[in-house]
């Protein structure tokens, strides 16, 4: 048993906040769900004086915390969020690969480097399965281990680390970047790095919030597997993702239905006839998915020729949802040059229209949503960085070495 004990039900979305920000900080915990163990609601009874609100959190030495915030958790659970100083070299802004690496490369210069993240550090890579396409690793490697490792390199440079901390403003002040930080605290740095990352677009139709994670997914290689034997799983999207994801889910699954809203997929030639050619898949082009229906668990969904207007309802086990990535950069809304999707404008030289302010990744307009590229970027980001303290702030720092 993990010493950190969750209590709550599928259909209750603070549930899914709370195991999400345990997940992200990759946190260990026991799931009880109190609709099908009377054990586990008798305690959360007990704890509560005969009341029933979920998610109700135990942890270590009979602490128990009900319905908490993600703040609340995180001083319960002495994660770090207030910075130690005032003023640093550098501040990234995102502790995913692109940030990670940055900071490592930043104190390799002596710079004085902070990492600042509103979830757990490790990005995406740290909640996925398992990667099988990152440099040096040929039998694949988990992500959580491969996030563990870029943090334990970066902890050994003595790098200042802050999860579960949100940044909500970034500006100069005229000679150095001023970061406002959720806490209320605010951090100088002569430079930042924004390394945010993207989160995978929803759909927003009914029913979805309340179905993810209880059938409704955007991570294949996370989710697929709990889905082995089923007779039909669904995958949202055309593009290489979706049908990337696809061929993986048709491992488990005796059929995979593939619904696309245009009115031809937009995945490269090989892919598409990988798909075409495999009897096991469906696809319905130009269709979209107007409501995802069921109570705790995905029990069907309602699909739209959009031409026609025709409707038909499918009953696949799970919803894989590959529809793009949304850039995490709302903040910077006014502040930084955004393109039409907000993703960050960047020049060649990877700074943004903010003077000091460089960003690197997934969040960035160009870039390629590769761990690979991140990772790259990151340390460009950083020499960058390293070039205009230099020319601004008379910092002298070692050579970067490989």
């Amino acid at each position: 048993m993990s010493d950190i004990r969750v209590y709550g039900a599928p259909w209750c979305p603070d549930c899914k906040r709370t195991k999400k920000f345990l997940a992200e900080h990759r946190l260990a915990y026991d799931w009880i769900d109190v609709d099908q163990d009377k054990q586990g609601l008798a305690l959360v009874e007990k704890l509560q004086d005969g009341g029933r609100t979920i998610p109700t959190v135990v942890l270590p030495g009979d602490v128990h915390l009900v319905d908490p915030s993600d703040e609340e958790l995180a001083r319960a659970l002495h994660i770090q969020r207030e910075a130690t100083r005032s003023f640093y070299d550098v501040a990234m802004i995102g502790g995913g690969p692109a940030g990670l690496v940055a900071a490592i490369y930043a104190a390799r210069e002596g710079m004085d480097a902070i990492v600042v993240d509103r979830s757990g550090l490790g990005g995406q890579a740290g909640v996925t399965e398992r990667i099988d396409n990152y440099p040096g690793f040929p039998e694949g490697i988990g992500g959580a281990e491969l996030a563990d490792r870029f943090i334990a390199q970066t902890k050994r440079y003595g790098v200042e680390l802050l999860a579960a901390v949100s940044v909500d403003t970034v500006s100069n002040d005229g000679e150095d970047v001023v970061l406002t930080l959720g806490t209320g605290q605010q951090v100088g740095a002569h430079a930042a790095i924004v390394a945010t990352g993207s989160t995978y677009k929803r759909l927003g139709v009914p029913g979805e919030d309340s179905l993810i994670g209880s059938g409704v997914h955007f991570c294949a290689t996370c989710d697929g597997p709990f889905y082995r034997g089923a007779d039909e799983l669904l995958v949202i999207g055309g593009g290489n993702s979706a049908l990337e994801e696809g061929i993986y889910l048709s491992q488990f699954a005796d059929r995979i239905r593939v619904v696309q809203r245009a009115p031809e997929l937009t995945a490269s030639k090989l892919l598409q006839d990988r798909v075409r050619g495999d009897s096991r898949f469906t696809v319905h082009l130009g269709s979209e998915v107007v409501e995802l229906k069921g109570e705790g668990k995905l029990k069907s969904v309602r699909i739209r020729d959009r031409a026609t207007g025709r409707e038909e309802e499918v009953t696949p086990k799970a919803a894989f949802v590959f529809v793009g990535q949304q850039p995490n950069s709302e903040f910077l809304r006014g502040s930084v040059d955004l393109d039409e999707w907000g993703f960050i404008r960047t020049d060649d030289r990877l700074q943004t229209s903010l003077p000091g302010v460089y960003a690197a990744g997934d969040v960035r307009s160009g870039s390629t949503k590769q761990l690979a590229a991140a990772v790259g970027e990151g340390v460009t980001a950083l020499v960058m960085v390293r070039e205009h303290l230099r020319a601004h702030h008379h910092v002298t720092a070692r050579a970067v070495n490989s």
